[in-house]
């Protein structure tokens, strides 16, 4: 009987040929680290690559990384502040990335260089952020005269992070003449962003609960416009209405200093209404604090700010870094937990035991 012959038997295939160089070994290819010059040249030059690569050496923890990130700030400061610096802010759910995106697209229709330094927050658990604006700004990410930066706030008060300040000099220092912060989201603790911009932008929404208490005071006080986002369809007339009410109130606050009176508005940023009415009110802004010297005066005094909030975070670093505070720290926890004393008395021990020697 002759064997049976089956297609699925295993036939031998052909021998793989020898490498044409034996003795070859691929090597990996290597970058050359940039140094402060690779940065600043390339900054000028409105390298976005290098700009990006400037910020996350200015965000780096790495005390190797810091005396060459400030060496590129300062290079940068000369070609910085030629730009109008807007902080928006508003309660979750205002709608301010579509916000951001829809102003961001009108300001580059303008032949406007628009930056936007969108602050995620970050777990207390993990440490770590979706940062995930450049997904929700899909066509302003797209555009060839926008920026988008996505930052963790790293558990930082003011609902910025840490490291704004320097990243603003960058980007105005590679051409941006608009730069956009986004703030995590309103709170008592996200007033700082005062410190570090032109014009406060406060998006509300209308028919969310009492309007007038949906916001701490201590911000409405602060914002230059409070603009009602989402008026369109069913909500339009909510929003108006709302308007009223705001107008109102802003009156019942002191007057600034600069001369400004705070402006209530609407909008809807998903249908681009009412956009280009923002960016003429913060136009007739700038024209009236550049005139009066205002404009020019805060921008000095939020250099001050910065000085004494570095100071202040430089001395607390410092302090805790700093073994003999660790174990004094160590010794007098433990005696808070035993109830041997209390955290009050704690602290003032330390401080003592520290600056007494």
């Amino acid at each position: 009987m002759e064997e049976y012959q089956s297609a699925l038997n295993v036939q031998e295939g052909i021998e793989q040929p020898v490498s044409v160089n034996p003795y070859f070994k691929r090597k990996k290819a290597t970058r050359r680290a940039l140094d402060v010059d690779d940065f600043v040249r390339g900054i000028l030059s409105h390298d976005r690559v290098i700009l990006s690569q400037a910020i996350t050496l200015v965000e780096s923890t790495n005390p190797e990384h810091f005396e060459k990130a400030q060496a590129v700030i300062e290079q940068c400061l000369p070609h910085s502040g030629n730009s109008v610096r807007v902080g928006i802010t508003g309660v979750p759910g205002v709608g301010k990335s579509t916000f951001i995106e829809s102003f961001g697209l009108h300001l580059t229709g303008l032949g406007h260089k628009v930056a936007v330094l969108a602050i995620d927050p970050s777990s207390e658990r993990s440490k770590g952020s979706i940062l995930g604006d450049k997904t929700r700004m899909e066509y302003l990410s797209a555009d060839p005269n926008a920026f988008i930066r996505p930052t963790p706030s790293g558990l930082t008060l003011g609902g910025v992070a840490r490291k704004t300040r320097e990243t603003t000099i960058l980007c105005e220092a590679a051409g941006f003449d608009v730069i956009l912060i986004e703030t995590v989201g309103v709170g008592q603790s996200e007033t700082i962003v005062k410190s570090m911009v032109d014009f406060f932008l406060l998006l509300m929404l209308a028919g969310a609960g009492d309007d007038l208490q949906g916001i701490k005071r201590g911000i409405m006080e602060m914002a230059d416009a409070l603009v009602i986002n989402k008026a369109d369809g069913d909500n339009l007339g909510k929003a108006t209405a709302a308007k009223a009410q705001y107008k109102s109130a802003l009156k019942l606050f002191p007057p600034n200093a600069n001369g400004w009176e705070p402006i209530a508005d609407i909008c809807s940023a998903i249908n681009n209404d009412g956009i280009d009415n923002v960016w003429n009110i913060i136009c007739q802004f700038v024209n009236l604090t550049k005139s009066n010297g205002c404009f020019l005066k805060q921008r000095d005094e939020q250099l001050v700010t910065t000085f004494h909030d570095w100071v202040d975070f430089t001395i607390k670093n410092n302090f805790y870094s700093n073994n003999a505070v660790k174990n004094k720290i160590s010794e007098l926890i433990q005696s808070v937990k035993d109830k041997k004393i209390s955290p009050y008395q704690a602290g003032t021990q330390l401080i003592k035991s520290i600056y007494q020697k």
